[in-house]
């Protein structure tokens, strides 16, 4: 196996995920190093967030909210699995999108994350 295709096996497609009244930015330092190790960093901004052109109060539901990571999920080539990564309430929006996209979750992570209960409804949050 030649050096090239071992890099390429190694690399990982990572996509960040902010928290409450932030945006993609907060990512840079990050997606900075995850490129430079040689992975792809996807940082999105989540609706009505940071530059994404929707206005916070066009942002009714969750889901609308939450609409750019899964947009992102669902243009997934077939057989790619990305590594969501989600920072304080973008954790909701990964429980989501790795609930809506099994198969193209490689892994989640949580950093200082909020994380829904396993085997509760999304629902379940706002009852809380």
């Amino acid at each position: 196996m030649d050096s090239r295709r071992q890099t390429e096996e190694r690399q990982h497609h990572f996509v960040l995920v902010h928290g409450m009244c932030h945006g993609a930015w907060c990512w840079y330092k990050a997606a900075t190093a995850l490129r430079l190790a040689g992975h792809r960093a996807t940082a999105l901004d989540m609706a009505g967030c940071g530059v994404h052109p929707a206005r916070v109060d066009e942002v009714r539901t969750f889901e609308d909210y939450s609409r750019p990571l899964l947009d992102a999920m669902a243009a997934l080539s077939p057989g790619e699995r990305a590594v969501l990564v989600a920072h304080s309430h973008g954790g909701y929006s990964v429980a989501l999108a790795a609930e809506r996209f099994p198969d193209k979750v490689a892994a989640a992570v949580f950093v200082a994350a909020s994380m829904p209960a396993v085997g509760r409804p999304m629902a379940a949050i706002s009852d809380e």
